[in-house]
């Protein structure tokens, strides 16, 4: 006989210890799990590195994942069918909320190291209530605790994002020691409170590692819930879905330990640059096209774009334009292409247009702009880079004259550049990208030349 879901088990632990915490990650989603989450468990000592997830704007990951003990099923979605595993390394899922039991986690010698899947946005607010802000207070926790030394470690699509972590904590941890000082509440009994500071400690105790990450891990559908209830015998609240595919390279120190994440296929290299604009050039400058030109042309999924030959061959453009700045042979340029071009067809894999198409402005900057300004700089035209900007531009348009909505950190800038017309309207929306280029004439005509490149005939 056989049972309703609401019959079946929920998954758990069933009196299992959870590994020992070791790791905190701040910004508890659906990549950390199919990324750091699964390569940690992949260590052959990864029962050592339990990792405690705190969730960021919304405690809805952690509600979902607390009942089942942190255990998840990763269902990896290759185009010849689904392969179920349970991720055992997440230790405790937490509301961002809860302050106490990060700054507890963080004043702990055995805590090693801070891992950070969050948006290009999150480092300038280092607000109270806000990631970065909570972050750097539970440092000064683990400094006043005597903790050690501690490595951070950025997860995102940014580029340079070791160097961006590092100013960011070292300008809140400044503004926290003015606060300080300006009360009279430092205390001068706090380990390392006579060599100046909170800013000075992280300098001496805190390195941070530069990495690049990429795996597709689209949203959970109701029906991905359903499945693994189907094919697994238990409930699982928080499945996550992932392509076969992953990758982390990392760069940097890691002062006190952490686990042998090459047993999954983690690379460790000295200059970690040309790795990070490889994937942002190739497969988010590839996203972002298509998320631009296949929504314009009627489509909805990366995939579907990607059949499209109009929307290919302009992914093909950009791509042949940005090779010629990646010149590495270790970053294998052909190879990597290729391989895109294979994950991006999965026919199984629904990563939506519209969930990349968001944050146009940001993203924008660190993909499409610096190979426009390499294109230049070398004397071409850059047509495919430009091509894009003036994708995202037609989007905007089409978007609002739909009544619709969008995401942007600079909406209200780009809402009021969009009631002006003509080239004007190119070029104020350009400035939103990049100032300098706004006042390049030649690079406003190019873009402004390209608008409705993509019109869906």
């Amino acid at each position: 006989m056989t049972r309703t879901a609401t019959e079946l088990p929920v998954l758990g632990r069933k009196g299992s210890p959870a590994p020992p915490v070791r790791i905190v990650h701040l910004g508890l989603g659906a990549f950390h799990r199919s990324h750091q989450a699964w390569f940690t468990a992949k260590a052959h000592d990864g029962a050592e590195w339990g990792i405690a997830a705190f969730t960021g704007r919304r405690p809805d990951a952690a509600r979902a994942l607390a009942p089942q003990d942190g255990l998840f099923t990763l269902v990896e979605r290759a185009a010849d069918g689904d392969r179920f595993e349970v991720v055992t390394t997440i230790s405790e899922a937490l509301d961002g909320a809860d302050t106490a039991r990060l700054n507890e986690l963080l004043a702990a010698p055995s805590t090693a190291i801070v891992t950070l899947t969050v948006t290009e946005k999150v480092y300038d607010d280092g607000g109270p209530d806000a990631p970065l802000g909570r972050l750097v207070r539970a440092l000064a926790a683990r400094r006043a605790a005597g903790g050690g030394p501690i490595a951070i470690v950025s997860c995102d699509n940014l580029a340079h994002n070791a160097e961006v972590a590092r100013a960011a904590v070292l300008r809140v941890a400044a503004e926290l020691d003015a606060e300080a000082s300006g009360t009279g509440t430092l205390d001068a009994s706090a380990p390392g409170a006579d060599d100046g500071g909170l800013a000075a400690w992280v300098r001496q105790n805190v390195s941070f590692v530069g990495t690049s990450v990429d795996r597709i891990t689209p949203r959970t559908t109701a029906d991905d819930v359903a499945e693994v209830a189907e094919q697994c015998g238990y409930r699982d609240a928080a499945p996550v879905v992932a392509e076969p595919f992953a990758s982390w390279i990392l760069s940097g120190e890691f002062p006190a330990g952490r686990p042998a994440w090459e047993d999954a296929g983690a690379l460790f290299v000295e200059d970690i640059e040309p790795f990070e604009n490889r994937k942002l050039w190739l497969l988010n400058g590839a996203h972002t096209i298509l998320a631009y030109s296949g929504q314009l042309r009627g489509h909805a999924t990366v995939a579907e774009a990607l059949a499209d030959p109009v929307c290919r061959q302009a992914m093909e453009a950009f791509w042949d334009e940005a090779a010629r700045h990646l010149t590495l042979p270790e970053l294998d340029v052909p190879g990597y292409r290729a391989a895109l071009l294979e994950r991006f067809a999965n026919p199984r894999i629904a990563h939506y247009l519209a969930q990349i198409a968001q944050d146009g402005s940001l993203k924008l900057r660190l993909r499409a702009v610096p190979v426009l300004r390499a294109e230049r700089a070398d004397g071409r035209t850059g047509l495919g880079a430009a091509r894009m900007i003036a994708a995202w531009m037609d989007y905007l348009v089409h978007v609002v004259g739909q009544r619709a909505e969008f995401q942007d950190p600079l909406e209200g800038e780009v809402r009021l550049a969009l009631g002006l017309e003509g080239r004007e309207r190119t070029e104020t929306l350009l400035s939103l990208v990049d100032a300098e280029l706004s006042a390049d004439a030649a690079v406003v005509d190019r873009v402004d030349s390209l608008l409705g490149t993509f019109a869906d005939e």
